[in-house]
């Protein structure tokens, strides 16, 4: 039986660990799966793992940035100090740890997530290993990041690249060839109904996932349709912003912040989900708008995400936003809200477009790779 390695930073929350799950979990049963994880942030894996799939956790030191941005926001001198020293130690050690695994692998294929990672691979690779590189973020246009992914792959035999806009960036511009292959989600037990009065968005509280404009928009959407709720599945950096804002237009009944959730309780709250929202500035591609039309749920997005672009038909399955117009965004919501036909129709044609991003079809574009 082939062996297959996988290099992760961690196995916490984020797209990227659920995509490196995702993929495990489907080459379990034809291979031997190990994923290397630098970090052990949690006690187990966020996203459940196939008890086949090994994994290996290199440090159980955790980053420690959170803790030295604090200490250096209160004027904690000496703890910044003594935060910085441990945050280089920790650096050091992160790298030298996953330079000596990648010496001593010997798997048939190793596949990288991160582009520190694709360097390492290439420089110090088992020459009989296929080595394949998996970017999963998108540009932007930013040239020194995407040279930075160019540089990083160059010793690599594949690059994979979840959406097809990455593909053509990309395949004229590194040396090892590119390969187009989506994430894949799974077909939801039980389809939603889309009559209760709840949308929902799903995703980091970070800058970039644009959830204060979306407060905005769900404000708007407040004045015309008052008994209707929206859930927001996510933590992060930005929560005390959103907070803010959410009490500032006295929406603390009608916006709920449920936190982090697994899988299962997802589904649940997608279960009774009519309307999926996305307010993202930038996303590479988006497997929340999959899932949401997994659930049969027309979704409503800014176009700024290249993800949504790839993902949504417009007026087929959803709409886009161009130019982050939070009043377009609004009234688009409202007009679904007002139309339970236009909704289930949007919602059914989305169901359909799920097919090609189904387990069996994604897995069996990394099999072409790995044969």
């Amino acid at each position: 039986m082939k062996k297959i390695t996988i290099l992760a930073l961690h196995l916490g929350y984020g797209g990227i660990e659920r995509a490196i799950t995702d993929l495990a979990n489907s080459l379990a049963n034809d291979y031997s799966v190990n994923i290397v994880s630098t970090y052990k942030l949690y006690d187990k894996p966020v996203n459940k793992l196939d008890r086949k799939v090994k994994v290996t956790y290199l440090t159980d030191l955790k980053p420690n940035q959170k803790e030295f941005k604090q200490a250096l926001k209160k004027l904690k001198l000496i703890t910044t100090i003594k935060e910085g020293i441990k945050g280089i130690k920790i650096l050091k050690l992160k790298k030298q740890l996953m330079i000596n695994y990648i010496k001593q692998c010997d798997s048939d294929i190793i596949i990288s997530t991160r582009d520190i990672h694709n360097e390492w691979l290439g420089l110090y690779g088992n020459n009989q290993s296929l080595k394949i590189g998996w970017e999963h973020n998108h540009h932007h246009g930013n040239i020194k990041y995407a040279n930075k992914i160019i540089k990083s792959v160059k010793n690599l035999d594949y690059l994979v690249l979840v959406s097809k806009d990455l593909k053509e960036f990309y395949q004229d511009k590194v040396v090892p060839k590119c390969v187009y292959i989506p994430n894949l989600v799974e077909k939801a037990p039980k389809v939603s109904k889309l009559e209760e009065k709840n949308i929902t968005a799903i995703g980091r509280l970070s800058k970039e996932k644009g959830f204060s404009d979306l407060i905005d928009v769900f404000a708007l959407v407040h004045n015309k349709y008052p008994d209707w709720k929206l859930h927001i599945v996510g933590d992060g950096d930005e929560k005390e912003k959103i907070i803010t804002k959410i009490k500032k237009y006295n929406l603390e009944k009608n916006i709920i912040l449920h936190g982090f959730l697994d899988k299962n309780k997802i589904g649940k709250v997608l279960e009774k989900t009519s309307i999926y929202t996305m307010t993202s500035l930038t996303e590479s591609f988006g497997i929340v708008l999959l899932e949401a039309f997994s659930y049969g749920i027309p979704c409503v997005a800014f176009d700024s995400a290249e993800g949504a672009r790839e993902l949504i038909s417009n007026n087929w399955d959803g709409y886009l936003i161009k130019n982050r117009d939070n009043e377009e965004m609004a009234k688009r919501i409202c007009h679904l809200i007002g139309n339970y036909n236009r909704r289930f129709i949007m919602g059914q044609n989305g169901l359909k477009k799920i097919n090609q991003y189904t387990l069996d079809e994604v897995k069996k574009k990394w099999i072409q790779i790995i044969k």
